[in-house]
């Protein structure tokens, strides 16, 4: 089971830096990115096969929404995952601002969405 790599190696991420931080802070902030890319690789399998599914779903179906859905969730990952480094390493301030931006950029996407959306439904409406 790849959660359980993934708790593992998230525990002993922070017990690397809690005890990183009482002697040397600055090597605690790199405890955490390296702990952050282990469980990002430790996650690429299962990511390799939701884009394998997305990707025939596009082929099958050739949705230009499905591309959209695709990049607003991917928006929205790289985005948390910058935001937890952020917070992380105590500047909340860029943290707000990198989840203020990625939530423009995710709205500012789903425009055509929701536009095709209400199009639709207002057909379907008398």
């Amino acid at each position: 089971m790849e959660i359980i790599k993934i708790i593992g190696v998230g525990f002993i991420t922070l017990i690397v830096t809690i005890m990183l931080k009482q002697y040397r802070k600055e090597f605690a902030f790199l405890a955490i990115l390296m702990g952050g890319a282990i469980i990002l690789f430790l996650s690429l399998d299962t990511l390799t096969g939701i884009i394998d599914f997305v990707r025939s779903l596009n082929e099958n179906y050739n949705n230009a929404f499905i591309s959209i859905l695709l990049k607003i969730t991917g928006i929205s990952i790289l985005t948390e995952y910058a935001v937890s480094i952020c917070k992380d390493s105590g500047e909340s301030s860029i943290a707000n601002k990198i989840d203020f931006g990625g939530k423009i950029i995710v709205i500012s996407m789903s425009i055509p969405v929701i536009s095709t959306a209400l199009e639709s439904l207002t057909k379907l409406l008398p």
